[in-house]
């Protein structure tokens, strides 16, 4: 990275520039770049934009743009699994409910009608606990 381009790219673009010359100076022949590494520019694309870090880190701007949309940042489209949740029932007593849930062993559909629910621990417990 020359000196002149550095003011007007980001610092922590910059560093992470320095670990692409690193990576590029390091070995002989042409090798993929390491996931990590492309996981990084993915982080750096959403910050700052695709077309900027591609051309900082002289990357391919299509593969770049979709690795950016693909990988969830920290921060982003991250949902925080409920901790509690309570069921109210309906004002009349008969009540109707649809329940999925998604764990390691499966996916699960919960449905029932009328005034008593299932064991909703008992079979959620099942689905996540490991076999």
């Amino acid at each position: 990275m020359n000196d002149e381009a550095a003011p007007d790219i980001p610092l922590n673009l910059q560093r992470l520039c320095q670990r692409f010359e690193h990576w590029r100076n390091s070995h002989q022949g042409r090798l993929p770049i390491p996931q990590p590494l492309w996981n990084a520019a993915a982080r750096m694309a959403r910050e700052h934009g695709v077309f900027r870090t591609a051309k900082a880190l002289h990357l391919e701007y299509g593969k770049l743009k979709r690795l950016s949309e693909a990988v969830p940042t920290r921060t982003r489209n991250r949902i925080a699994p409920a901790a509690f949740l309570e069921f109210m029932p309906s004002p009349s007593g008969l009540s109707e409910c649809l329940i999925e849930l998604e764990g390691p062993r499966g996916k699960m559909r919960i449905q029932w009608k009328g005034t008593a629910a299932p064991d909703l621990a008992g079979l959620s417990r099942m689905l996540w606990e490991s076999a």
